[in-house]
């Protein structure tokens, strides 16, 4: 009911924004992830932005699922957003395409938030610089994470998934999902092909899964064919729920989502974890950027400034579970938890004191498994050709079985999740974010 009131509203905003002559220039336009912000923080922005400018201003807030939509929308103009949120290879693609605008770090009568941002996250981002548009220029890192396998400790132990090998495993058949995103499966294949000359020190991580050539992509696709037997289905987003549900055993899965699950399951009995396997993996970064047909990139500017403040980047966590890019000392405390077993390394995120710190390690990975990850970068021009692999690879993405299995646990979780989202609403506590990536 909330969702339907929301889009009501959205439309009705749409509406006003161009039929009451309204100003632009008090409105701003933000394209986002669905459940990715925190509850309330949209009015606290109306309050800050007032309090520095003067002016009152009113938010049309838009979600999308997958990033190449947003991108038809801004590249054909149709929409005049001033604020969107695209994954890391996306914002590559915008800078190479020239369609984004500078984000404003002066501010009148406020401090430039965005230096809070990690310096290892800046460095990362940085990467993605195209000649004459340093990236740090024209995007900020919102929210991070790994991509791993989420895995059930009834059946199988850290040991067992410590290798991408296990998804190739026919022990595990029929109880393996893999998310149906084409730049993690690319990933994976590539390494695990390649374990043994990453275990001698050849090659890395970061060579591998950037490599588009007509020899790695051959490799890949006889891998992830091969892989295929073992998997259940391919999911954008039901994983979760059937690992809640004891109905699978092994999910390669998102940080974020992997510790909605893990949580979600302990309320029900089923324990579950969490691994970035030893061959390394993808870290990936979604960036708040300013489009070039932007109507009012001053509010967006103050808008993505508000969002790197400590206490609005937690209530962002809090709500989606993932990791913001924000580095300080007031959230480095807020996340430490005492009573973990384990201490982790976090000293290239928040600098030489939290090199050893009691912090859950899915959220923020230890400084040892970030050395052996990377970002996959844009597939540019070879695009089409990976997703001709894995078009290829998947076929038929679900036996009669699976498809069963899958509608007797989404209707079962219909009710399961509005009751869970009650509680949590009531406890201020929301975990959940429907994923796309990739």
């Amino acid at each position: 009911m909330k969702k339907f009131l929301f889009f009501i509203f959205t439309i009705i905003s749409l509406c006003s924004c161009y039929n009451t002559g309204e100003p632009r220039e008090n409105v701003l336009k933000i394209y986002n992830w669905a459940d990715y912000i925190g509850d309330d923080v949209l009015d606290d922005f109306k309050e800050y932005y007032k309090e520095q400018t003067g002016e009152d201003i009113r938010i049309v807030y838009q979600t999308f699922d997958i990033n190449e939509i947003m991108l038809t929308k801004i590249e054909k103009g149709h929409e005049d957003f001033d604020v969107v949120c695209p994954s890391e290879y996306i914002i590559e693609r915008m800078l190479k395409k020239h369609l984004l605008l500078p984000i404003d770090t002066v501010f009148a009568h406020s401090p430039n938030y965005m230096n809070n941002v990690s310096p290892f996250i800046r460095e990362q981002i940085n990467k993605l610089s195209q000649p004459g548009e340093p990236a740090n220029r024209y995007a900020v890192c919102y929210m991070w994470g790994t991509t791993g396998l989420l895995y059930n400790t009834a059946y199988l132990n850290e040991e067992d998934v410590a290798s991408w090998e296990c998804l190739w495993n026919e022990k595990y058949a029929g109880k393996i999902l893999m998310k149906d995103s084409y730049r993690d499966a690319y990933g994976t294949a590539i390494l695990y092909a390649n374990a043994k000359q990453l275990a001698d020190g050849t090659v890395t991580v970061e060579e591998l899964m950037n490599d588009y050539s007509p020899e790695a992509m051959q490799i890949v696709e006889e891998y992830l064919k091969a892989m295929k037997p073992n998997i259940a289905g391919w999911e954008a987003d039901f994983g979760k729920e059937m690992m809640t549900k004891n109905k699978a055993w092994i999910n390669l899965t998102w940080s974020g989502d992997a510790i909605w699950a893990i949580e979600e399951a302990e309320e029900v009995g089923v324990e579950l974890d969490y691994v970035v396997p030893i061959e390394g993996s993808n870290i990936w970064y979604d960036g708040w950027v300013i489009p070039k047909y932007a109507k009012n990139p001053l509010a967006a500017s103050y808008f993505i400034n508000f969002m790197c403040r400590p206490d609005i980047a937690i209530r962002n966590m809090e709500t989606c579970g993932y990791v913001s890019a924000v580095a300080t000392p007031e959230i480095l405390e807020e996340k430490i938890d005492t009573t973990l077993s384990y201490y982790s390394d976090l000293s290239y995120f928040f600098g030489p004191d939290a090199d050893s710190v009691q912090i859950n390690n899915i959220q923020y990975p230890d400084k040892e498994v970030v050395l052996r990850c990377a970002m996959i970068r844009d597939f540019d021009d070879k695009t089409k050709d990976v997703l001709d692999i894995w078009s290829r690879v998947k076929g038929d993405n679900l036996g009669i079985g699976v498809t069963i299995i899958i509608f007797v646990v989404v209707a079962a979780m219909s009710f399961w999740t509005i009751h869970k989202k009650i509680k949590y609403y009531k406890r201020n506590k929301k975990q959940r974010r429907r994923r796309r990536r990739r």
